[in-house]
């Protein structure tokens, strides 16, 4: 980790995010950054899409890259921050990933998993003061190779790459008219439960293939998905390795009562549940769609990739432990 002081930020938001709180919030965060951070000079770019939301951030990664301005490890001292909730964290990773710009996110969504998974204060009062003086940290991303949505060649996750059961509720979620969190995506989990079977997955984990059914599988980075669900209670952002979560057939009544225990990870230990480490995994299988970090990926087969070090984030600084003076 270093500490940054950066000498040019530019903030991306999407004014609709969390129901309208980025929009509301915004002028207070620009005030803030301004306050805390008077040397570095403030690009606003507002946002009315997704498709503007991701040109933009790529746009002021590529005019950071062309700066010489660069920290002695090679970071550049230029700063991407995004407004908003899991959707633009999503755009921001993949526009930051692999490059030398580092990522800041001020959370104004209702999930915010990727934040609280580094412990990025989802206060809004709070979270623009980590942008400005957080620390640097390099952590690692899943990277998804395949069929993918919109042509691209390469998506990077956060978070959780979905492909079951977990991945049918994220996609009623995002289409969802109510967004409330934690609370719509309990609500789409109740409903899509009473209709949902078990699907037949080829996996290829680590070169080693099987086949079998599953309610989930489930390919994490970080701990949380969902708006706080704990889907991989153990996950390390700087360990270099996948934790997949593979729930095997279960009744509906048995799936019901595993839900509540993801906010605490307890379901981990229901003898139904298996967790996996690995550096990578191929899923296939029919009639499924891959999900990150609430977006779309594409359809399998789709690889997954542990990439160390795939990204640059500004995180809270660590406390310092106070000194115990001699007696």
């Amino acid at each position: 980790m270093r500490s940054q002081e950066a000498t040019g930020i530019t903030l991306v938001v999407n004014p609709a995010a969390g129901r309208g709180r980025a929009g509301r919030a915004l002028s207070r965060i620009v005030a803030q950054l301004r306050q805390v951070a008077p040397q570095a000079p403030i690009t606003v770019e507002r946002t009315a899409s997704y498709d503007e939301s991701v040109a933009r951030c790529r746009a002021a990664v590529e005019r950071a890259m062309a700066k010489p301005d660069l920290y002695g490890d090679g970071i550049s001292r230029d700063l991407l921050v995004v407004v908003g909730g899991d959707g633009m964290a999503h755009i921001g990773i993949n526009a930051c990933a692999a490059t030398p710009v580092p990522l800041a996110i001020i959370p104004a969504g209702t999930g915010n998993d990727f934040c609280r998974g580094l412990g990025i204060p989802l206060n809004l009062r709070r979270a623009p003061h980590t942008a400005a003086h957080g620390t640097i940290d390099t952590v690692d991303l899943n990277r998804v190779t395949g069929d993918l949505a919109d042509g691209v060649e390469q998506a990077w996750v956060g978070c959780t790459v979905s492909t079951g059961y977990d991945a049918v509720v994220s996609q009623a979620v995002r289409q969802s008219v109510a967004q409330l969190g934690t609370l719509t995506y309990v609500w789409h989990a109740l409903h899509e439960l009473a209709r949902f079977s078990p699907m037949r997955y080829q996996l290829t984990i680590d070169g080693q293939t099987s086949t079998q059914q599953a309610m989930v599988v489930a390919v994490s980075n970080s701990v949380y998905f969902g708006g706080g669900m704990r889907i991989a209670p153990n996950a390390d952002v700087h360990d270099g390795l996948l934790d997949i979560t593979l729930v095997s057939p279960v009744t509906r009544g048995t799936l019901l009562r595993l839900l509540p225990r993801l906010f605490d990870g307890s379901f981990v230990r229901h003898p139904a549940v298996r967790q996996i480490r690995a550096h990578s995994i191929r899923i296939d299988g029919e009639g499924m769609l891959g999900e990150g970090d609430g977006e779309v990926l594409g359809v399998p087969p789709l690889t997954i990739e542990a990439v160390p070090g795939a990204l640059h984030v500004v995180r809270p600084r660590p406390l310092v432990p106070e000194r115990v003076r001699p007696a």
